[in-house]
This record gives C-alpha cells, sequence and structure tokens, in this order.
C-alpha cells in the first residue's frame, strides 16, 4: 500500500446489476487517475508527511507552475492535490497510480463541491415549513416567520437559520461501496451520489 487517495472526476450515474442477485444498483461513474506524483513531502523539510499527485494532464501552464512540475517530468497538470501515505519510501516522483488501487467491495470517502444554487429562501435552503396559505396570508407562503424576539434580546442571535447562498461548500461522503474498478477505462463506479454535478473535481480515499 502507497498512496491513500486519487483524484478523478465525476462522469454521471449508471445502474449495474449484483452478479448473485440479480439486483439493479444505482452508481456513480467516476473517471479516476492516472495520478501522478509530482511532490513528496516529508517531516524533515516541511513538517509534515504527504504526496502530492497531479491530475488531468494539459498543454500549457504559466512559468512557476513549469518550475514546480520539472521533477515530474514533462507533464504539466491542471489539478494539484496533496494526500496521505502509508509508506513514504515506496513512492517516487513520476509515479503514476490509477483505478487499480481501489477494489470491489471495499469502501472509501468522496469528497467534492457541491453544486451551487445561488441565493435561496429558507424553505428551500433549510425545508421550513412556510406560512398558511389561507385567512388572508397571501404573501407569507414562503416567508420565514419570526427571527426572534421583540425587548430582550433585541436583536437577531447569531446562527438563526435564514436566506443566504446555498450550495457550494466541500462536502464529503463517506463509507461508499465501490463496486467496480476498471483501470483499462479509468472507471470507478461506487455506489449511491457523489457531491456535485457532471466534471466536478473528487477525491476517493480509503478508509482507516
Amino acid at each position: 500500500m502507497s498512496i491513500q487517495a486519487l483524484l478523478g472526476k465525476k462522469i454521471g450515474t449508471t445502474q449495474v446489476f449484483k452478479e448473485d442477485t440479480g439486483e439493479a444498483v444505482c452508481v456513480t461513474a467516476i473517471e479516476t487517475g492516472p495520478c501522478t506524483v509530482t511532490q513528496i513531502k516529508s517531516s524533515d523539510t516541511d513538517g509534515y508527511e504527504a504526496v502530492q499527485i497531479g491530475f488531468e494532464e494539459v498543454k500549457r501552464a504559466n512559468k512557476p507552475a513549469k518550475g514546480h512540475l520539472d521533477k515530474s517530468g514533462d507533464k504539466l497538470f491542471r489539478h494539484l492535490r496533496e494526500v496521505k501515505a502509508s509508506d513514504l519510501a515506496s513512492v517516487e516522483v513520476g509515479q503514476q497510480f490509477d483505478a487499480g488501487l481501489f477494489e470491489a467491495g471495499e469502501s472509501i470517502n468522496v469528497t467534492g463541491v457541491t453544486k451551487g444554487r445561488g441565493f435561496a429562501g429558507v424553505v428551500k435552503r433549510h425545508g421550513f415549513k412556510g406560512g398558511p396559505k389561507t385567512h388572508g396570508q397571501s404573501d407569507r407562503h414562503r416567508a420565514p416567520g419570526s427571527i426572534g424576539a421583540g425587548t430582550t434580546p433585541g436583536k437577531v442571535l447569531k446562527g438563526q437559520r435564514m436566506a443566504g447562498r446555498m450550495g457550494g461548500d466541500t462536502v464529503t461522503t463517506k463509507n461508499l461501496e465501490v463496486m467496480r474498478s476498471d483501470p483499462d477505462s479509468r472507471l470507478v463506479l461506487v455506489k449511491g451520489s457523489v457531491p456535485g454535478g457532471k466534471n466536478t473535481l473528487l477525491v476517493l480515499t480509503k478508509r482507516g
């Protein structure tokens, strides 16, 4: 075992059938790897241990990015992330990892940025019930209602659930089962949903 995570891109959802029961299972297809090791951080030089990996090659980059990636060969990457490694001694700069890092049946965590919903009201953002739809309440259907007392405390308390920006948050969905892993097609199929929309950058992390 070497690195503990890979970068991937959300492709979409589909279904697969279990070989033993024939049950249809909804899965999310993730294009994973190949991820190239671009830097190794050690306790002696950086104060902590980690492995930086690159994903999704690009043809052009600015000079700082080119200088940083010189040691990893002539490849340039759109995304760089640091991940944990169980054994730094077995990892080398320029080494590649693919979907073969994950096996069918194991559980992983998937981290991504959720879809941005823009400015949303309390019904959509927090699931409020809304106001009555009768007795003259023609404009209170999706209103929040009272947001605080009067004289005491005389203000809106911090943390009050109100309308505001919704989505665009980094979220980790834990304990997702890997249904299939195909290094040749660079695909990992995980049971259930993962954060974000199509082409969202994801971090797939081994559990434990």
